[in-house]
């Protein structure tokens, strides 16, 4: 049970894949993973199956931008075509579905996001979860509205003007973390 594994239970693996320390074997999405990495360039991977996010990955072939604050993930989500658990086949269609972005759907089978740190990987996953609650949500009562390219531009624009988002002093308008 996940509630009860603690830091033994956690493996480390090194770039290439091999188990450095810990009890458990590596997960069955570790190319997932290190592929993100290699890929991306980032500094941490979060795979969840968010109960919302999944849900929504199982009809949708797109979140789309519905709310501004899907800037922090690169805007509408894509949903990486189904493939087999734990293949190099749900790995490369996984990244090529995330490439610009910071979260990707897997067709019936859940998440991925990444990030600079583990904060900002788990705040991804986060954000999709309430973004995709939102669109289930705006879903009940209609169809929901994307925002289009003006209004996000706007929205970067407004956010870069208020210096919203910024996490280190030397970020400013127009770099990638001030949003």
């Amino acid at each position: 049970v996940l509630a009860e594994l603690g830091a033994d239970d956690v493996c480390v693996v090194d770039r290439a894949g091999v188990l450095v320390d810990g009890s458990l074997a590596p997960t069955s999405e570790l190319e997932l993973h290190l592929g993100a990495y290699d890929r991306f360039g980032v500094g941490a991977v979060v795979h969840t199956h968010a109960p919302m996010a999944t849900a929504l990955a199982c009809v949708l072939d797109e979140l789309p931008c519905i709310h501004y604050e899907m800037l922090a993930l690169g805007g509408s989500v894509r949903v990486a075509p189904y493939r087999t658990f734990g293949t190099p086949e749900l790995a490369a269609v996984t990244l090529a579905a995330m490439e610009g972005r910071s979260a990707v759907l897997l067709a019936n089978h859940g998440v991925l996001t990444h990030g600079p740190d583990l904060a900002a990987a788990v705040r991804a996953t986060e954000v999709l979860e309430w973004a995709a609650r939102l669109h289930w949500h705006a879903a009940q009562l209609g169809t929901p509205r994307a925002l289009g390219t003006a209004e996000l531009d706007a929205v970067a624009v407004s956010m870069a003007e208020r210096r919203y988002g910024r996490t280190h002093p030397g970020d400013g308008p127009g770099s990638a973390s001030a949003l």
